[in-house]
């Protein structure tokens, strides 16, 4: 099942006996957790039906204890297993799986790892269970993500705007949510964000930031581009190095594939590059200016001064002079 099949369920009230809940993305377990942990029950109920156990703290035949209680003046009894993934002995659940007792919803956040498919657990749960992975979004599923969640919440962006918080926020969708939020709490609904409204109410930089950075690579604006890294110079923990350079790295390697593309139709580009349609023309114009043998030579630079963040054939150049070395090299 996927995040939203199992938020459906549950706000119809359809309940499973067993939620297992595993994988990277700690955002959407927490989500399905905090709605069955607020909903399932209400205030009165929760006081002798809900139990909320820690797996460094727990033992796996403690667990299957409670869930065999039977709720006390409820339809149902909650019982949530947080940081899951610490319990020994996890196996042993299977016992239960087999034939789970239905009063009971038990949930466990097994997060930040997989459980293994061979199991005989892993095949009971299957059958009798919700199994979810939570899986990391790519980077380049970010601003549709940020498209939906804004959507839900009845807000658009301009596709700037999410390119914008994906390059500063990254892939972690709590951090993004969170930025979100409050954005929105400074807008009326309905409003479309835009750069502004981020410079204003985050303190991402509309000017100088790395979209902007590879903006100014593209039209070859030197003044842009030192402009820019001088920023980023006097701000280096709100723009580090490693971020420009994966960022850059991401940007050129497009740059080579959309190259090589027989069919540069801009639909077809969107989709072999993973990048909203919106933004097609700036990979035909930077293709132009970058050939294939300069593209090359740019994704080598980025690779080399990479290892030279990392100390490799670098004993003493600042992060800041890197930087500035790898643009003017790009760019002549």
């Amino acid at each position: 099942m996927t995040y939203q099949e199992i938020l459906k369920e549950l706000k119809n009230k359809i309940y499973k006996p067993i939620y297992f809940l595993f994988g990277e993305e700690s955002y959407f377990i927490d989500k399905i957790t905090d709605y069955i942990s607020d909903n399932v029950l209400n205030e009165g109920e929760k006081s002798f039906n809900q139990i909320i156990l820690y797996g460094k703290d727990s033992q796996i035949e403690d667990i299957i204890n409670n869930a065999k209680r039977f709720p006390m003046m409820a339809n149902h009894q909650v019982l949530i297993v947080k940081e899951a993934q610490n319990l020994k002995h996890i196996e042993k659940l299977a016992f239960y799986a087999e034939q789970p007792l239905k009063s009971t919803i038990l949930v466990f956040n097994y997060k930040y790892k997989k459980l293994d498919k061979r199991t005989k657990l892993y095949k009971l749960l299957n059958k009798t269970a919700v199994l979810f992975e939570s899986k990391k979004l790519y980077e380049n599923q970010i601003p549709a993500w940020i498209n939906s969640y804004l959507k839900e919440k009845k807000y658009t962006a301009t596709p700037v705007s999410t390119q914008l918080l994906t390059d500063f926020l990254g892939t972690d969708l709590s951090k993004i949510t969170n930025e979100l939020d409050k954005l929105m709490i400074s807008l009326p609904e309905g409003t479309s964000i835009t750069p502004e409204h981020i410079e204003k109410n985050i303190g991402i930089s509309k000017d100088f930031n790395n979209f902007e950075l590879q903006n100014a690579l593209i039209n070859r604006d030197v003044l842009k581009a030192n402009r820019i890294i001088q920023h980023f110079a006097r701000n280096p923990k709100d723009n580090p190095i490693v971020v420009t350079i994966i960022t850059l790295f991401s940007f050129f390697s497009k740059i080579l594939n959309y190259h090589f593309l027989s069919d540069k139709n801009k639909n077809n580009v969107a989709s072999v590059l993973k990048v909203n349609p919106y933004f097609v023309k700036d990979y035909v114009k930077a293709a132009q200016i970058y050939n294939t043998r300069k593209t090359v030579a740019v994704i080598s630079l980025l690779r080399e001064y990479d290892m030279k963040t990392k100390g490799y054939n670098n004993v003493s150049t600042s992060h800041e002079d890197l930087l500035k070395e790898l643009i003017f090299k790009i760019l002549h």
